[in-house]
This record gives structure tokens, sequence and C-alpha cells, in this order.
């Protein structure tokens, strides 16, 4: 009976023992490996992980249209999946050569306007852009209520345009009724980074009442300051959305002509965050 009770009490042990540590690998294989870092002085008010299965439009709107930007553009908008779609956890926006509603190209550009509009704050993606002649990809805000007129009165943030001929830069820039570039006066920046093709970069800005800041992972290379002229100057102190969009040609993104066999192109966001400051 000794020996009995001894057995058993080895058995119930190894038993425990064995459970325990099933458990313990368990626990830390389900523990959370995608969690949104914390960001000191900011709280995290707005973000899209894009980790659902179709855009989520209640955050975003399409913007379908051929009116070419404002800059000459040749391709078509459309809300089609062939053009934008979840991936992996990505957000794909995609330019495909095809005749479309009169245009040789179409791609997608998305909006939070009206579902995501902020006054100041850190706004930061996560994204990787196409290689190739013509494209033209770009992370940037603009007014949600034009309260102070069309463009470029109530102002633009462009807090990344990379375009496709000169593969290795990155920009950065403003415009305002009186920093825009149809009158050779835009204030803008930029920084080589020679792996914007191939890997993901965080662009970013950080934007207060009186100055914006511009990053590129945790660089800082370009800011805006108030210079306390009004609103021609700094339209800046009203709310603003976030679009993402892939354009083709273009006065900017064509200049240096369209390689047929860069398409179709796409860029991938991983990520949009938002942060106010606390």
């Amino acid at each position: 009976m000794e020996l009995s009770r001894k057995i058993i009490l080895v058995i119930n042990v190894l038993f425990i023992s064995v459970t325990y540590s099933s458990c313990s690998k368990d626990d830390s294989s389900n523990a959370p490996n995608n969690s949104i870092p914390e960001i000191p002085g900011y709280t995290l008010v707005w973000n899209d992980e894009f980790d659902k299965q179709n855009i989520d439009l209640t955050k975003w709107e399409y913007e379908i249209n051929g009116d070419g930007g404002g800059n000459n553009e040749l391709q078509y908008y459309t809300g089609l999946p062939t053009n934008s779609y979840i991936e992996n956890g990505h957000l794909i926006i995609k330019a495909v050569i095809e005749n479309y509603m009169n245009r040789s190209f179409t791609s997608a550009r998305i909006r939070s306007k009206n579902k995501g509009d902020w006054l100041y704050g850190r706004i930061e993606a996560s994204a990787k852009v196409p290689t190739g002649k013509g494209t033209w990809p770009a992370i940037w805000m603009l007014s949600t209520d034009w309260e102070y007129g069309g463009w470029p009165e109530s102002g633009e943030i462009d807090i990344m345009e990379h375009v496709g001929y000169d593969p290795n830069v990155v920009h950065g820039s403003i415009h305002t009724k009186a920093y825009n570039h149809t009158i050779g006066t835009q204030k803008s920046a930029m920084l080589p980074v020679s792996t914007a093709t191939t890997d993901y970069h965080k662009y970013a800005v950080e934007w207060f009442s009186d100055h914006i800041d511009f990053y590129i992972d945790s660089i800082k290379y370009f800011t805006f300051n108030n210079e306390n002229k009004g609103w021609a100057y700094w339209p800046f102190d009203k709310r603003f959305h976030i679009i993402l969009n892939l354009a083709v040609g273009g006065n900017w993104g064509g200049a240096q002509g369209i390689d047929p066999s860069a398409f179709p192109a796409q860029m991938e966001v991983d990520y949009v965050r938002v942060y106010k400051k606390n």
C-alpha cells in the first residue's frame, strides 16, 4: 500500500509538472506580439492596422474620379477591389494599366474625411512605395471644412511624397496661399531613403499651433513655422483629414516620362496612427 501511494504521488507530480510547463508555453505563444508602441507625451486616438478582411469603411471612403488631381495625372481613381484591398495585414493601393472611363490607368485614393479629422497631433504611417517612372504615391492631409477657401487657401500637408524616377528620395512639404508650387514659393524638404521602395519606413508629422515637424523614421528633416502673418501663411488652425493615394504621371510624377513595365505598381501601408499631445 505504501509503495502504491508513492507511485501515485510520483505520477501526480510528473503530471502537474508537464501540465504547468505546457500551459506556460501556450501562454507565451498567445502573448500579444503586435502591440502598438506608446509615444511619450502622446495618446493614441485613432488608428487602422489594416488587419481586417476588407478596407474599414467606418474609417475611410473612396474618392472616385478621373479629374487628374489638379496635376494632369493620368489615372482614374476607383473603388474597385483590384485597385485597393487588404492583403496580409497591409493596405494595398495598386495602379494598373487598363482602359477605364476614358483613362489608360486605374488606381485608388482613400481618405478619412468626416471619419477621422484632427487639429494638431502626431500623424504617422508605415509604408513601402513603388518603383518605376510614372509612379507618384503620397500620404497627405487636406482641410476638411475648407474654411479659408479652396486649394491652396485652406492648406495642404504632405507627410510623404515620392516620385518613381527619383527612387531614393522622399519629400515632405506644405502648401498655403502664400507658399505653394504654382507661384514658386512652396516650402518643402527631402531626405535620402535608399530603401524606400524595398522596406517599410515610418513617415510622420508632429503638428502644433506654432510649427509642424516632419519625420522619416526617427529623423526630423523639416520644420515649417507659423510666422503669425495670418491664414494665408498659416491655415493650419483647422481640422484636417488623411489621404492615401497612388497617382500615375502628372506634372511631377510624369516629369521624366512613364515606364509601362513598372505597372502594375503598388504602395503598401502597414498602418496609420494618430496621436494627441497630452
